[in-house]
């Protein structure tokens, strides 16, 4: 919970063919499609955009469907990923889609990264706020990269790091 992560190695150094750009609920930026693109170009990669819809909890010990996604913000994280997806295809990469709901978005993209044979991540963040922020569901791009066993390149979106 405390470590840092160290930086992801240099693009040039790394043959990438699978890349994932990956969301934990938030609009996926346009300086993370920017970034996304960078690091696919070279090897013409296959792009795969995650996205996650927020379960909210158990109800004592059990799944409750209150606590799962509405519809609403069902139809935001498929539009989310549809954007996206779209400006890919426009720039003329392979790319594909998945919304899912889940209660810890760094697993389920890092199992999702294992199974997919993807050679890196990229996420948009906000700026780190250490262990305090390690409470908030928009740190998940830090959990995703102290975790990550593949290179993580964190996006930042409000200018800071």
């Amino acid at each position: 919970m405390l470590g840092r992560t160290s930086p992801p190695p240099d693009p040039s150094t790394l043959s990438i063919k699978r890349l994932m750009v990956a969301s934990e609920g938030r609009p996926i930026a346009y300086p993370v499609v920017v970034k996304a693109m960078e690091l696919a170009r070279p090897e013409k990669a296959e792009i795969f955009v995650m996205t996650t819809a927020r379960v909210w909890g158990t109800s004592l010990g059990f799944p409750n469907p209150g606590l799962q996604p509405s519809r609403k913000e069902w139809t935001e994280q498929r539009l989310i990923a549809r954007q996206a997806v779209e400006s890919f295809e426009k720039a003329g990469f392979d790319c594909y889609a998945v919304v899912l709901a889940t209660r810890r978005p760094r697993k389920r993209m890092l199992q999702e990264a294992k199974h997919r044979g993807i050679d890196a991540i990229v996420m948009g963040c906000d700026r780190d706020r250490g262990l305090i922020g390690d409470f908030m569901w928009s740190h998940e791009p830090y959990r995703v990269a102290r975790s990550a066993q593949i290179p993580v390149y964190l996006v930042p979106l409000d200018g800071t790091t």
